[in-house]
């Protein structure tokens, strides 16, 4: 099947909208934060600065909406709204736990072959 390669292309176009629900930045982080424990919306914004209060909404939403993040009003003055993890969500876990302690060990070296290409391409004049 490896080496299938328009069957492989077939599955890999299939994920994609799959992808593209829990894939993004926003989607990684929120979810990161909720795995250790249920947090308000405005605690989930403080830690994730510097992400605007419609890209939160929206990125809760959707999560909500794909069944990966529950949301539970809570009778306070004023009305607090918490968002906790779904069992769905907390497979995401690993992997995703995973993909941020990569992009902490490996942040500084992609940095510096992103400044390598770009000291190349401005001594090569394009």
């Amino acid at each position: 099947m490896a080496n299938d390669i328009p069957a492989l292309l077939a599955e890999i176009n299939s994920t994609r909208p799959i992808l593209e629900q829990v894939a993004n930045k926003w989607s990684v982080l929120i979810l990161t934060v909720l795995c250790s424990e249920p947090a308000r919306f405005n605690a989930i914004k403080r830690r994730l600065d510097p992400i605007t209060h419609k890209a939160l909404t929206e990125a809760l939403r959707r999560l909500e909406r794909n069944g990966l993040v529950s949301r539970r009003v809570i009778a306070s003055s004023p009305v607090a709204v918490e968002y906790a993890i779904t069992p769905l969500g907390r497979t995401l876990q690993d992997p995703f736990v995973a993909l941020v302690s990569w992009a902490r060990e490996y942040g500084a070296t992609m940095a510096q072959a992103r400044e390598a290409y770009d000291e190349q391409r401005a001594s090569d004049g394009a």
